[in-house]
């Protein structure tokens, strides 16, 4: 059933007084963030469509700050979550703790319950703590005992890797890495950049970052989001870049097919609609345009669709295959 175009002017000006508060956000958590713009827009998306983000990228540069101010900024709790290969599933989400003058077990609630996880270098821990965080993702609530509790809405994991150091780590398994909304990679900053990182770094010159938004505005504004209009032809869009990922021969790339041992999943479709619906948001829009997708899919579909030993043989990577199918699938 093809739901009717609203009117788009009236949409537009109702998301364009909903979204102002996007503009504010970002100000305030630029004071403290010199450059990474893809990472901090990325981290809005990923807060506005309700999904998680796995980022990967060497030490130093402003993972743990990005997520940190951004929770300062919307009065939100954060807690962050060395992984490390000791660390257990009762470490993360809590446990039954005995307690002597009661005579009874109580619940002693793990660092897992707050609007704001970062679980740093998540491929140090082994498979059960990984387990027991992509639960807590999926479901928003832990089980400790015999008894669920829901965890605090917003929620938001940012996950980080260290491409470097890869012995004595526990990667992710494909089917777990899949349930977050995007994987980004992020790169150094260019020389200005640094230049300007340097002088706040040095005469610790760093903004103070006030709350400028409540968790409450950000709860509204997913239903907000939600609202955004996307015509059927960028649905079909979406559906099509998915496909490509599946059956590249149907789209002109029979090129590709040696190189892909499996494509993206139905959480690809969704997550794409998702992002770029958020992403029409953020810029105060009230419908979806084709370049709103384009501008998601790479981090939606980098960590979504598997390569064969032939790809890594010939050094091909997941994100020359999107470019190749984002160039090949007609745009509406």
């Amino acid at each position: 059933m093809i739901t009717p175009a609203p009117d788009l002017q009236e949409l537009n000006e109702k998301i364009a007084e909903a979204s102002a508060f996007a503009d504010t956000l970002t100000a305030e958590i630029e004071k403290n963030i010199i450059g990474q713009k893809s990472m901090l827009n990325s981290l809005l998306i990923g807060l506005l469509a309700n999904g998680h983000i796995l980022l990967e990228g060497v030490p130093g540069l402003a993972k743990t700050l990005a997520i940190k101010t951004m929770a300062t900024a919307i009065d939100a709790r954060f807690n962050r979550i060395q992984f490390t290969p000791d660390l257990l599933p009762a470490d993360l989400v809590g446990t039954m703790v005995y307690n002597m003058p009661a005579n009874k077990f109580e619940v002693k609630k793990g660092p897992v319950f707050a609007n704001f996880i970062l679980a740093d270098e998540i491929n140090r821990a082994p498979a059960k703590v990984q387990s027991a965080l992509l639960e807590a993702m999926q479901e928003r609530q832990v089980t400790i005992g015999e008894q669920s509790y829901k965890l605090d809405d917003p929620f938001l994991v940012l996950a980080t890797q260290n491409p470097l150091e890869q012995e004595g780590t526990y990667p992710l398994p494909e089917a777990q890495v899949d349930r977050f909304l995007m994987k980004i990679v992020i790169s150094y900053p260019n020389q200005e950049e640094e230049k300007q990182i340097l002088r706040m770094a040095v005469n610790e010159n760093f903004g103070d970052i006030k709350p400028v938004v409540k968790p409450d505005a950000i709860i509204k504004a997913r239903k907000m989001v939600r609202e955004v209009y996307m015509d059927e032809k960028i649905e079909q869009y979406i559906v099509d870049l998915v496909f490509a990922s599946r059956n590249p021969e149907n789209y002109r790339l029979s090129d590709l097919k040696p190189f892909i041992s499996y494509g993206a999943s139905p959480r690809a479709s969704i997550g794409l609609a998702k992002s770029a619906k958020a992403l029409a948001f953020i810029k105060h829009r009230g419908f979806v345009i084709p370049e709103d997708v384009r501008a998601v899919a790479l981090n939606v579909l980098r960590h979504r669709i598997g390569l064969t030993y032939e790809a890594e043989a010939e050094s091909q990577t997941t994100e020359y295959i999107i470019s190749q199918i984002m160039n090949h699938v007609e745009v509406p």
